[in-house]
């Protein structure tokens, strides 16, 4: 029945999706809805019931707790930083900034480095290099010295911020990938928190001592990784890739899929792969000249993944996460102690709204949490751009501005924080994923490191409100990318999202390939029916 089945649909419907609107085309004929839909309820509670799925992805975003200490704990080390070392404002921004500009070069590398050592392995380099800059920065004497243990976290920074997530894209099932995907922002709002508590905890501690406990902490939680590294599998795409299609076939079964399961999946990565079994269907192209000579497909892709990684840094999240101490003194708060304990605040808003995203991205889709998100953000920061600049200082001003700022980041943490991973993981085939990835992440790098090194500048010559203001402009802007550019991807496998970008005369179901399509069900038909 199967491979009759599979006989009478050869002529399969492919949909074309981009931006929220569906067009389906058919090979001879139109039809209305789309061929690929969402997993079954059946297939899903199957997908569900491995909890293996879980442990991996909590393991591989470990490295996102310490990467997310290293951003909290360095808003208030740095009060006491530039009061030990006597730094300029200038050095402060380099301190600060240098962090995320230098993880350029982890993300550079990430992609090549993953292809060739594999993504588990790449999550173990990651790990080393956050450890010893965070060691080095724990017993450091000078600016200078402090610098050389901020660049080494900075290249560990860079690796973790694309790996965990294109790694945990590639274990999970289709119809849980959402949630999972977003484990690593949960993890990294979780050590920006853990960072804030530090910062507040040891702020009573000599001036010459506290900063150096608040770094070195972020070592422990990082011990934990080379433990994982004898838990986690290799990603079975990864292991495609390299032919060991047995190795890929084994970590599928232990996640506790069954054999007809198996075998499917295997056969759809092969088939993305381009290392079918029967024939050589797609002539070999370079990935780099893919990425930077793209096809119609390819540049709708980079514009959806580039894109949203830009804008999760310009509209101002690492300006707000640095120097919130900053921007409560400017409303009018004094005291160290309680600009530490509002961060704290600020921190259990981010946390705690990052949950909320991942159990209700796999729900209710990616775009309608990207809506709230962008549409939230931008009346929190416009809101804040007026208050500091009408109403002065004062304890009004005071509130407003730790509602504005704790709203601000949950909205991030409900959308662009934890979304901006899972789409980026999910839109790129499995041939460019790991420097397609790559590429995003140094997107997303750069702006960070603009943002960061600019905003005590940018604040002297518009003021801290003016600075919101322009945020607020580029936050209506991630509103219109989310809305025209952003396709839906929820309840699609890895290897369906690819056709979302594809048209008539791009696309693999074209009228040439006709015949391949047909030969493709009728092998998934036979393994079914067997």
């Amino acid at each position: 029945m199967a491979l009759t089945s599979a006989l009478e649909n050869t002529n399969a419907r492919m949909a074309v999706t981009f931006g929220g609107k569906n067009k389906t085309k058919t090979m001879d004929s139109e039809h209305s809805e789309d061929f690929y839909e969402p997993l079954t309820e059946h297939q899903g509670e199957r997908s569900r019931i491995s909890k293996k799925y879980v442990v991996y992805t909590i393991f591989a975003s470990l490295n996102q707790l310490l990467l997310g200490y290293n951003v909290g704990v360095m808003s208030g080390a740095i009060i006491f930083i530039q009061e030990d070392l006597k730094i300029t404002d200038v050095q402060q921004e380099i301190l600060v900034g240098i962090f995320g500009f230098v993880s350029l070069l982890g993300s550079v590398v990430g992609g090549k480095t993953s292809d060739l050592i594999g993504r588990k392995w790449t999550l173990a380099l990651a790990a080393l290099l956050l450890q010893l800059g965070s060691t080095i920065m724990a017993v450091a004497t000078s600016f200078q010295i402090l610098i050389l243990g901020r660049l080494l976290s900075g290249v560990g920074m860079g690796l973790a911020v694309m790996i965990a997530p294109m790694y945990i894209a590639e274990i999970s099932p289709a119809d849980a990938r959402g949630l999972l995907t977003s484990f690593p922002e949960v993890f990294v709002n979780v050590g920006i928190l853990l960072g804030y508590v530090s910062n507040y905890a040891f702020s009573g501690l000599s001036v010459h001592i506290n900063w150096k406990i608040m770094l070195g902490l972020g070592i422990l939680p990082s011990l934990f990784i080379w433990f994982a590294l004898f838990i986690i599998p290799e990603s079975p795409r990864w292991l495609v890739m390299q032919n060991s299609v047995e190795e890929a076939r084994s970590v599928l079964l232990k996640t506790g899929e069954n054999e007809a399961d198996v075998e499917e999946r295997l056969m759809e990565i092969q088939e993305a792969a381009g290392i079918s079994d029967d024939v050589d269907k797609y002539a070999e192209r370079s990935v780099l000249r893919e990425l930077l000579i793209p096809s119609t497909s390819v540049r709708r892709m980079l514009v959806v993944g580039l894109g949203i990684q830009a804008f999760q840094q310009v509209t101002g999240i690492d300006a707000v996460m640095y120097y919130s101490p900053e921007i409560f003194k400017d409303a009018g708060i004094e005291s160290n102690s309680k600009l530490l304990a509002v961060t704290v605040a600020v921190g259990v808003s981010k946390a705690a709204f990052v949950w909320v995203s991942t159990f209700l991205t796999d729900k209710l889709g990616r775009k309608p949490l990207l809506y709230v998100c962008t549409i939230g953000m931008t009346l929190s920061l416009s809101t804040m751009g007026f208050t500091l600049a009408l109403l002065g200082k004062g304890q009004v001003v005071i509130a407003l501005a730790i509602l504005c700022v704790c709203g601000y980041v949950a909205f991030f943490s409900l959308g662009l924080g934890p979304l901006c991973s899972v789409v980026t993981s999910e839109v790129f085939p499995l041939r460019l994923r790991a420097q397609a990835s790559a590429l995003a992440a140094v997107v997303n790098r750069l702006c960070s490191a603009f943002v960061a090194m600019s905003f005590l500048s940018l604040a002297q010559k518009v003021t801290v409100s003016g600075a919101f203001f322009i945020y607020a402009a580029l936050s209506v802007l991630s509103v219109l990318f989310v809305h025209t550019l952003v396709p839906e991807t929820k309840g699609k496998s890895l290897e369906q999202v690819e056709l979302l970008f594809q048209d008539q005369t791009d696309c693999r179901g074209s009228k040439m390939e006709k015949g391949d399509s047909s030969e493709h069900l009728v092998r998934k038909a036979i393994v079914i029916g067997a």
